[in-house]
């Protein structure tokens, strides 16, 4: 009886780290930075939804521990990071230590790494939560520094409403 030959896979194709979100169909990690806090939000991009995770209360190498701990437990396929601008779209002064975060983020994790204008997100993230939750537990959220996270989170929802038209 002749040996049947059973067929070849394909070559597997490699996996494109292009900054092109319409290739991304996988988790994906945002974060609104802030000096002493950053804001979290993880996402799936096949379902544009994204939601806030605990903020990380930390700079230097103690955040970059924090968000190594997310990106080992979620497996992001990109990370999304809020740019911040003017409100004239120019410079604003945070934007240099955005820009080296991004740089920092991109070889420590070997990830691409998207920016998306955040202007207006922490004060439309507080706006949504008074809306929510009323003007009390929207000052308490504050306080307790989920603010930052909800503002990945509409970071994050930006970077998908975007990637999608």
């Amino acid at each position: 009886m002749p040996e049947r030959q059973l067929p070849r896979p394909a070559p597997a194709q490699a996996i494109s780290h292009s900054p092109s979100p319409a290739a991304n169909f996988g988790t994906v990690l945002a974060f609104d930075y802030g000096e002493r806090r950053t804001g979290v939000a993880v996402g799936d991009a096949r379902l544009r939804t994204a939601h806030p995770l605990p903020a990380i209360a930390a700079a230097g190498a103690a955040r970059m521990a924090a968000i190594a701990k997310l990106v080992h437990e979620w497996r992001p396929e990109r990370l999304v990071l809020g740019l911040p601008l003017g409100s004239d779209g120019g410079k604003h002064r945070l934007g240099q230590k955005v820009a080296r975060f991004a740089r920092e983020l991109e070889a420590h994790f070997c990830l691409p790494v998207a920016q998306v204008d955040e202007r207006y997100t922490s004060s439309e993230a507080e706006s949504r939560m008074r809306e929510a939750v009323g003007a009390r537990r929207a000052a308490q959220a504050s306080r307790e520094r989920k603010l930052d996270s909800y503002a990945a989170q509409l970071i994050l929802q930006q970077y998908f409403d975007e990637s999608s038209a």
